[in-house]
């Protein structure tokens, strides 16, 4: 334990913050995590609306500061490059 009042404080605080962030990163991975296997079992009208469920958690959490802006971001981008190969694969085989 720490021996300064102010360090005690802040210890308390951090540990509030995980309690109150925690369901909150629990949801979002959860989210994140049935858009991607949406997209690899190609069930892709669900998967979009995963997408879309997903990136909105995302920039929810990151509104509350309970992730990084530029991280929500980055994942964002990574599921929409995902989405967006899945669709690609999606209408060459149409095609062909």
């Amino acid at each position: 334990m720490t021996s300064k009042k102010s360090a005690r404080k802040a210890a308390q605080v951090a540990q509030r913050k995980a309690l109150r962030n925690k369901p909150i990163r629990s949801s979002l991975k959860t989210a994140i995590t049935k858009a991607r296997n949406l997209i690899l079992e190609n069930d892709l009208d669900a998967a979009q609306e995963a997408v879309k469920r997903a990136a909105r958690a995302l920039d929810k959490a990151a509104q509350k500061g309970v992730i990084h802006p530029n991280n929500a971001a980055r994942r964002k981008s990574r599921l929409m490059k995902q989405m967006n190969e899945a669709l690609a694969a999606a209408t060459t085989k149409q095609e062909e």
